[in-house]
């Protein structure tokens, strides 16, 4: 974990929204800049699906993290004026309570005795941690990806609780082809002989399986005209070495997603992964409205603000569901800001196009009216 990672225990038992509890939960957190006396200036990051709390680096943790550029003083999300907070998701690996974690009541990891874990189960229990650090209403609830969904879900489901609201390549529901994605990486991982029905022994997970599904899903959070930008046709140094064997790497993109997906599988827990996929599949804000209309659950909302981010080149998460969402939430009567963004990077582009994310965040956080704290 990060030098600068904190921890919160809420009581137990701790009830799922799919049935089942866990005895107890604990969850990895970390903060930057300072909350104000009026304790209104805080912004919650909600993170995707593998990323740890270590949204930025600090005085306790200088390493990058993973949203370094958009967090820290004089940026998008400024820490001179704003408290973030960006909390580890329920079921994770990175210090929260998860697949892996050991269950108090056997003293083994819980494998795939942990409990069906939903969206609404990170939101709540995130909300919960806000408490226990006593912050009642949050300034702004941001999010990309599974974090957009969370966002979306906390600000239907505690519509009182946050005044903006920000959701980056994210959507009320996934589709089915995100689903079909989905599913195969999780095949990836369960037909590994090494899974063993989910309870491997701690140090020994399913690695090819973990290989080949991080493979799958950098695919899907890069666009074809990237790649072809990045790599074009260009083939690895080594080809022609002694030892190489048939179908070995030929082309840098291989290269490129081998090295990423040996890198993944050495930090992230097979089930885990397992778990946080399943409820991005499952998430459906839809089922927070009487008519199942994701629209009516939208209706919610009571934010002050919102702002709706896309990017043309996501097939995981078309734009056209960012443009849907934005539509919802101002017919919901929120002043909502949406921008399809041209960037090349696809899916993963709020994590690392700087040029294009860090203007417009910057300026809906700059442009607010109301000052936090004053």
């Amino acid at each position: 974990m990060s030098g600068a990672t904190k921890y919160l225990h809420l009581d137990g038992p701790f009830e799922m929204v799919r049935g089942g509890a866990l005895p107890e939960v604990t969850l990895a957190y970390e903060t930057w800049g300072e909350l104000s006396p009026e304790r209104d200036n805080a912004i919650l990051i909600f993170t995707g699906l593998s990323p740890s709390a270590h949204a930025a680096s600090s005085m306790e943790d200088p390493s990058r993290g993973w949203w370094e550029f958009m967090i820290g003083p004089g940026r998008a999300l400024d820490t001179s004026r704003y408290f973030v907070i960006c909390i580890n998701n329920l079921g994770s690996c990175f210090g929260s309570t998860g697949p892996a974690s050991t269950n108090p009541e056997t003293g083994r990891p819980y494998r795939l005795d942990f409990p069906e874990l939903s969206v609404e189960d990170i939101v709540r229990s995130q909300r919960q941690a806000l408490h226990k650090l006593g912050i009642e209403r949050l300034h702004a609830v941001v999010g990309a990806s599974l974090g957009g969904m969370s966002a979306l879900a906390f600000a239907v489901t505690y519509p009182d609780d946050v005044d903006e609201l920000v959701v980056i390549s994210a959507a009320t529901r996934a589709t089915p082809f995100a689903i079909a994605i989905r599913s195969l990486q999780r095949d990836c991982i369960k037909s590994d002989p090494a899974w063993r029905g989910g309870f491997y022994p701690e140090g020994q997970q399913p690695q090819e399986g973990m290989r080949l599904a991080r493979k799958l899903g950098l695919m899907s959070y890069r666009s074809p005209e990237e790649w072809l930008q990045r790599f074009g046709r260009e083939r690895v140094e080594w080809l022609d070495e002694p030892g190489s064997q048939p179908f070995d790497i030929e082309f840098q993109v291989e290269s490129y997603l081998e090295a990423n997906a040996r890198k993944f599988v050495r930090v992230c827990d097979a089930n885990c992964y397992l778990y946080l996929s399943r409820a991005m599949d499952l998430f459906d804000l839809g089922e927070h409205a009487e008519d199942w209309d994701p629209d009516t659950a939208l209706k919610r909302v009571r934010a002050r603000r919102a702002l709706v981010l896309g990017v043309e080149t996501d097939f995981l998460f078309p734009v056209w569901q960012q443009r849907a969402v934005a539509d919802g939430l101002k017919e919901a009567g929120l002043s909502t800001h949406y921008m399809p963004l041209s960037s090349v990077q696809g899916h993963d582009a709020f994590l690392v196009d700087k040029a294009r994310f860090i203007p417009v965040v910057g300026e809906f956080f700059s442009s607010g009216g109301n000052t936090p704290g004053a």
